[in-house]
Protein backbone atom coordinates (compact mmCIF):
# COMPACT_ATOMS: atom_id res chain seq x y z
CA UNK A 1 0.00 0.00 0.00
CA UNK A 2 1.56 3.53 -1.13
CA UNK A 3 0.75 7.00 -0.19
CA UNK A 4 -0.02 9.93 -2.44
CA UNK A 5 1.40 12.41 0.25
CA UNK A 6 1.62 15.62 -1.97
CA UNK A 7 0.31 17.53 -5.03
CA UNK A 8 0.49 20.77 -6.24
CA UNK A 9 0.42 23.28 -9.26
CA UNK A 10 3.77 24.34 -10.20
CA UNK A 11 5.48 26.98 -12.55
CA UNK A 12 8.02 26.18 -14.78
CA UNK A 13 8.86 29.77 -16.06
CA UNK A 14 12.11 29.35 -17.83
CA UNK A 15 13.09 33.03 -16.45
CA UNK A 16 13.66 30.74 -13.43
CA UNK A 17 17.24 29.50 -14.85
CA UNK A 18 17.81 33.20 -15.77
CA UNK A 19 17.17 34.72 -11.99
CA UNK A 20 20.14 32.62 -11.36
CA UNK A 21 22.01 33.83 -13.82
CA UNK A 22 24.33 36.95 -14.02
CA UNK A 23 22.61 39.86 -15.84
CA UNK A 24 19.70 42.29 -15.67
CA UNK A 25 17.13 39.54 -15.11
CA UNK A 26 19.22 37.80 -11.84
CA UNK A 27 16.81 37.56 -8.83
CA UNK A 28 13.79 38.43 -10.45
CA UNK A 29 12.44 34.85 -9.67
CA UNK A 30 13.56 33.91 -6.84
CA UNK A 31 9.91 34.11 -5.06
CA UNK A 32 9.02 31.14 -7.80
CA UNK A 33 12.27 29.21 -6.71
CA UNK A 34 11.51 29.80 -3.23
CA UNK A 35 8.20 27.96 -3.88
CA UNK A 36 9.99 24.94 -5.03
CA UNK A 37 12.10 24.38 -2.52
CA UNK A 38 9.21 25.08 0.03
CA UNK A 39 7.22 22.24 -1.67
CA UNK A 40 11.19 19.70 -2.02
CA UNK A 41 11.05 20.33 2.38
CA UNK A 42 7.28 19.25 2.74
CA UNK A 43 7.80 16.72 0.44
CA UNK A 44 10.53 15.55 2.18
CA UNK A 45 9.69 15.41 5.79
CA UNK A 46 6.42 13.31 4.21
CA UNK A 47 8.97 10.72 3.27
CA UNK A 48 8.64 11.17 -0.60
CA UNK A 49 10.71 8.81 -2.71
CA UNK A 50 8.88 9.74 -6.07
CA UNK A 51 7.56 12.71 -7.78
CA UNK A 52 5.20 12.35 -11.16
CA UNK A 53 5.34 15.20 -13.04
CA UNK A 54 2.51 16.56 -15.24
CA UNK A 55 4.72 18.23 -18.01
CA UNK A 56 2.72 20.57 -20.29
CA UNK A 57 6.22 20.81 -22.61
CA UNK A 58 5.30 17.21 -23.57
CA UNK A 59 3.55 17.69 -26.82
CA UNK A 60 1.82 14.08 -27.95
CA UNK A 61 -0.73 13.18 -30.83
CA UNK A 62 -1.99 9.83 -29.58
CA UNK A 63 -2.02 8.55 -26.31
CA UNK A 64 -0.94 9.16 -22.61
CA UNK A 65 3.24 8.53 -22.50
CA UNK A 66 5.37 8.10 -19.70
CA UNK A 67 8.69 8.37 -19.35
CA UNK A 68 10.39 6.45 -16.69
CA UNK A 69 13.36 4.96 -18.40
CA UNK A 70 16.29 4.76 -15.19
CA UNK A 71 18.53 7.80 -15.47
CA UNK A 72 18.38 11.15 -17.61
CA UNK A 73 21.33 13.26 -17.98
CA UNK A 74 22.90 15.41 -20.65
CA UNK A 75 22.75 19.21 -21.78
CA UNK A 76 19.35 21.31 -22.38
CA UNK A 77 18.43 24.33 -24.81
CA UNK A 78 14.98 25.49 -24.95
CA UNK A 79 13.91 24.94 -28.73
CA UNK A 80 11.10 27.49 -27.62
CA UNK A 81 13.03 30.38 -25.97
CA UNK A 82 17.02 29.24 -26.65
CA UNK A 83 17.90 32.96 -25.46
CA UNK A 84 16.11 32.25 -21.78
CA UNK A 85 17.31 28.17 -21.22
CA UNK A 86 21.16 27.48 -23.05
CA UNK A 87 23.47 24.77 -21.65
CA UNK A 88 21.06 23.89 -18.75
CA UNK A 89 22.61 20.69 -16.99
CA UNK A 90 20.63 18.07 -15.82
CA UNK A 91 21.50 14.34 -14.12
CA UNK A 92 18.04 12.82 -12.67
CA UNK A 93 17.49 9.05 -11.85
CA UNK A 94 13.92 7.80 -13.32
CA UNK A 95 11.30 4.97 -11.47
CA UNK A 96 10.83 2.44 -14.27
CA UNK A 97 8.86 0.17 -11.60
CA UNK A 98 6.08 2.92 -10.69
CA UNK A 99 6.23 4.01 -14.18
CA UNK A 100 5.23 0.48 -15.67
CA UNK A 101 2.90 0.27 -12.89
CA UNK A 102 0.94 3.78 -13.89
CA UNK A 103 0.34 2.56 -17.12
CA UNK A 104 -0.97 -1.32 -16.68
CA UNK A 105 -3.46 -0.03 -14.42
CA UNK A 106 -4.35 3.07 -17.08
CA UNK A 107 -4.97 0.38 -19.48
CA UNK A 108 -7.16 -1.40 -17.27
CA UNK A 109 -9.46 1.16 -16.67
CA UNK A 110 -9.60 2.07 -20.53
CA UNK A 111 -6.95 4.94 -20.40
CA UNK A 112 -4.64 4.11 -23.49
CA UNK A 113 -1.13 4.49 -21.94
CA UNK A 114 2.55 3.24 -22.57
CA UNK A 115 5.73 3.39 -20.28
CA UNK A 116 8.92 4.02 -21.61
CA UNK A 117 11.53 2.42 -19.69
CA UNK A 118 14.06 1.82 -21.91
CA UNK A 119 14.35 4.73 -24.52
CA UNK A 120 16.71 8.17 -25.74
CA UNK A 121 13.71 10.41 -24.82
CA UNK A 122 14.92 13.18 -22.83
CA UNK A 123 12.53 15.09 -19.98
CA UNK A 124 11.24 18.09 -21.42
CA UNK A 125 11.89 21.56 -19.43
CA UNK A 126 8.70 21.32 -17.59
CA UNK A 127 10.16 18.58 -15.77
CA UNK A 128 13.98 19.71 -15.84
CA UNK A 129 13.23 23.44 -14.46
CA UNK A 130 11.40 22.31 -11.19
CA UNK A 131 13.62 19.00 -10.53
CA UNK A 132 16.43 22.01 -10.82
CA UNK A 133 15.36 23.59 -7.83
CA UNK A 134 13.46 20.32 -5.88
CA UNK A 135 15.98 18.02 -6.90
CA UNK A 136 19.39 19.01 -6.86
CA UNK A 137 21.00 16.12 -5.12
CA UNK A 138 18.78 13.22 -6.70
CA UNK A 139 17.05 12.94 -2.79
CA UNK A 140 13.75 11.85 -5.35
CA UNK A 141 13.10 9.17 -8.68
CA UNK A 142 11.35 11.29 -11.04
CA UNK A 143 8.54 10.50 -13.35
CA UNK A 144 7.09 12.64 -16.18
CA UNK A 145 3.90 12.17 -18.03
CA UNK A 146 3.36 13.81 -21.39
CA UNK A 147 0.34 16.63 -20.54
CA UNK A 148 0.09 18.77 -23.67
CA UNK A 149 -2.15 16.10 -25.28
CA UNK A 150 -3.30 17.69 -28.78
CA UNK A 151 -6.45 14.86 -29.21
CA UNK A 152 -7.34 14.41 -25.84
CA UNK A 153 -10.24 15.36 -23.65
CA UNK A 154 -9.77 16.67 -20.56
CA UNK A 155 -12.10 14.35 -18.48
CA UNK A 156 -9.87 11.07 -20.14
CA UNK A 157 -6.89 13.08 -18.60
CA UNK A 158 -8.67 13.40 -15.17
CA UNK A 159 -9.59 9.58 -15.29
CA UNK A 160 -5.70 8.97 -15.97
CA UNK A 161 -4.92 11.21 -12.55
CA UNK A 162 -7.77 8.67 -10.61
CA UNK A 163 -6.15 5.76 -12.00
CA UNK A 164 -2.68 7.20 -11.24
CA UNK A 165 -3.72 7.29 -7.87
CA UNK A 166 -5.38 3.54 -7.47
CA UNK A 167 -1.78 2.25 -9.24
CA UNK A 168 -0.19 4.22 -5.73
CA UNK A 169 -2.15 3.37 -3.35
CA UNK A 170 -2.71 -0.01 -4.06
CA UNK A 171 0.22 -1.49 -5.93
CA UNK A 172 3.19 0.39 -4.85
CA UNK A 173 5.16 0.51 -1.67
CA UNK A 174 6.54 3.92 -1.57
CA UNK A 175 5.06 7.26 -1.12
CA UNK A 176 4.56 9.61 -4.19
CA UNK A 177 4.04 13.70 -4.95
CA UNK A 178 2.38 14.85 -8.33
CA UNK A 179 3.17 17.97 -9.63
CA UNK A 180 0.77 19.83 -12.67
CA UNK A 181 3.50 21.61 -14.39
CA UNK A 182 2.62 24.33 -16.13
CA UNK A 183 0.48 27.81 -15.74
CA UNK A 184 -2.80 29.29 -15.22
CA UNK A 185 -3.60 31.18 -18.48
CA UNK A 186 -0.43 31.22 -20.80
CA UNK A 187 -0.99 33.91 -24.20
CA UNK A 188 2.21 35.15 -24.42
CA UNK A 189 3.02 38.80 -25.10
CA UNK A 190 2.82 39.05 -28.64
CA UNK A 191 6.67 38.39 -30.73
CA UNK A 192 8.65 42.30 -29.80
CA UNK A 193 6.72 43.13 -27.08
CA UNK A 194 8.13 40.41 -24.32
CA UNK A 195 10.28 42.55 -22.56
CA UNK A 196 7.38 44.65 -21.64
CA UNK A 197 5.24 42.06 -20.54
CA UNK A 198 8.25 40.48 -18.55
CA UNK A 199 5.97 40.58 -15.36
CA UNK A 200 2.93 40.65 -16.18
CA UNK A 201 -0.27 38.91 -17.67
CA UNK A 202 -1.45 39.53 -21.17
CA UNK A 203 -4.49 41.21 -20.51
CA UNK A 204 -6.54 42.18 -18.04
CA UNK A 205 -9.21 39.98 -18.68
CA UNK A 206 -7.06 36.44 -18.66
CA UNK A 207 -5.29 38.08 -15.40
CA UNK A 208 -8.66 38.30 -13.81
CA UNK A 209 -9.70 34.85 -14.71
CA UNK A 210 -6.71 33.82 -13.28
CA UNK A 211 -7.47 34.97 -10.21
CA UNK A 212 -11.37 34.21 -9.81
CA UNK A 213 -9.84 30.50 -10.60
CA UNK A 214 -7.39 30.72 -7.61
CA UNK A 215 -9.97 32.49 -5.65
CA UNK A 216 -12.21 28.98 -6.48
CA UNK A 217 -8.97 26.95 -5.20
CA UNK A 218 -8.62 28.32 -2.07
CA UNK A 219 -12.23 28.57 -1.12
CA UNK A 220 -12.63 24.74 -2.49
CA UNK A 221 -15.22 25.52 -4.72
CA UNK A 222 -14.57 22.41 -6.93
CA UNK A 223 -17.58 21.71 -8.58
CA UNK A 224 -17.50 25.17 -10.34
CA UNK A 225 -13.89 25.01 -11.23
CA UNK A 226 -14.18 21.41 -13.17
CA UNK A 227 -17.59 22.68 -14.99
CA UNK A 228 -15.13 25.54 -16.15
CA UNK A 229 -12.38 23.67 -16.54
CA UNK A 230 -12.73 23.06 -20.47
CA UNK A 231 -13.82 26.60 -21.78
CA UNK A 232 -11.03 27.85 -19.54
CA UNK A 233 -8.53 25.96 -20.99
CA UNK A 234 -9.90 27.17 -24.36
CA UNK A 235 -10.64 30.81 -23.43
CA UNK A 236 -7.93 31.28 -21.18
CA UNK A 237 -5.22 30.02 -23.56
CA UNK A 238 -4.75 27.44 -20.61
CA UNK A 239 -0.80 25.68 -21.09
CA UNK A 240 -1.34 22.33 -22.42
CA UNK A 241 -4.97 22.53 -22.86
CA UNK A 242 -4.73 22.31 -18.90
CA UNK A 243 -4.37 18.36 -19.15
CA UNK A 244 -1.98 18.31 -15.88
CA UNK A 245 -4.60 20.41 -13.86
CA UNK A 246 -7.22 17.70 -14.96
CA UNK A 247 -4.62 14.89 -14.10
CA UNK A 248 -4.09 16.51 -10.40
CA UNK A 249 -7.97 16.80 -9.94
CA UNK A 250 -8.71 13.27 -11.28
CA UNK A 251 -5.88 12.00 -8.93
CA UNK A 252 -7.41 14.64 -5.95
CA UNK A 253 -11.58 13.57 -6.81
CA UNK A 254 -12.57 15.68 -9.53
CA UNK A 255 -15.49 17.72 -8.24
CA UNK A 256 -15.99 15.65 -5.26
CA UNK A 257 -12.47 16.90 -3.87
CA UNK A 258 -12.71 18.76 -0.67
CA UNK A 259 -9.61 20.13 -0.38
CA UNK A 260 -8.89 24.07 -0.33
CA UNK A 261 -5.42 25.06 -1.66
CA UNK A 262 -2.75 26.51 0.02
CA UNK A 263 -0.72 29.37 -2.19
CA UNK A 264 2.51 28.87 -1.88
CA UNK A 265 3.83 31.16 -4.21
CA UNK A 266 1.58 34.21 -4.91
CA UNK A 267 0.04 34.91 -8.53
CA UNK A 268 2.48 36.74 -10.50
CA UNK A 269 3.02 37.29 -14.47
CA UNK A 270 5.70 36.16 -16.75
CA UNK A 271 6.22 37.01 -20.35
CA UNK A 272 2.36 37.74 -20.71
CA UNK A 273 1.51 34.38 -18.68
CA UNK A 274 -0.15 33.62 -15.31
CA UNK A 275 2.01 31.45 -12.91
CA UNK A 276 1.61 29.89 -9.17
CA UNK A 277 3.05 28.08 -6.82
CA UNK A 278 -0.10 26.20 -4.77
CA UNK A 279 -0.41 23.19 -2.54
CA UNK A 280 -3.22 20.99 -2.78
CA UNK A 281 -4.16 19.30 -0.04
CA UNK A 282 -4.38 15.06 -0.21
CA UNK A 283 -7.68 14.00 1.16
CA UNK A 284 -9.55 10.60 1.61
CA UNK A 285 -10.97 9.97 -1.93
CA UNK A 286 -14.28 7.66 -1.98
CA UNK A 287 -15.66 5.86 -4.56
CA UNK A 288 -14.80 6.03 -8.35
CA UNK A 289 -14.43 10.28 -8.42
CA UNK A 290 -14.23 10.72 -11.99
CA UNK A 291 -15.35 13.18 -14.43
CA UNK A 292 -18.97 11.55 -16.08
CA UNK A 293 -20.22 12.18 -19.81
CA UNK A 294 -21.20 15.80 -19.37
CA UNK A 295 -17.66 16.88 -19.20
CA UNK A 296 -16.54 15.18 -22.48
CA UNK A 297 -19.96 16.97 -23.80
CA UNK A 298 -18.98 20.06 -22.68
CA UNK A 299 -15.35 20.00 -23.96
CA UNK A 300 -17.45 19.33 -27.40
CA UNK A 301 -18.98 22.25 -26.91
CA UNK A 302 -16.11 24.13 -26.73
CA UNK A 303 -13.38 22.57 -28.93
CA UNK A 304 -16.15 21.34 -31.49
CA UNK A 305 -15.88 17.45 -33.76
CA UNK A 306 -11.68 18.20 -33.34
CA UNK A 307 -9.77 18.51 -30.34
CA UNK A 308 -7.34 20.97 -32.26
Amino acid sequence: MGTLALAAKITHVPSMYLSELDGPRKGCRQAAIDGHLEIDRRCRALGVDTIVVFDTHWLVNAGYHINCAPHWSGTYTSNELPHFISNMEYDLYGNPELGNLLAKVCNEHGIDALAHDNTTLAPEYGTLVPMRYMNKDNHYKVICISALCQVHYLNDSARLGWALREAIEKYYDGTVAILASGSLSHRFAQNGQAPDFSNKTWSPLLETIDHDVVKMWQNGDWKTFCDMLPEYAAKGHGEGFMHDTAMLLGALGWSDYDGKVEVITPYFGSSGTGQINAIFPVTPQTGEAVPGPQASKMEELVYGESRL
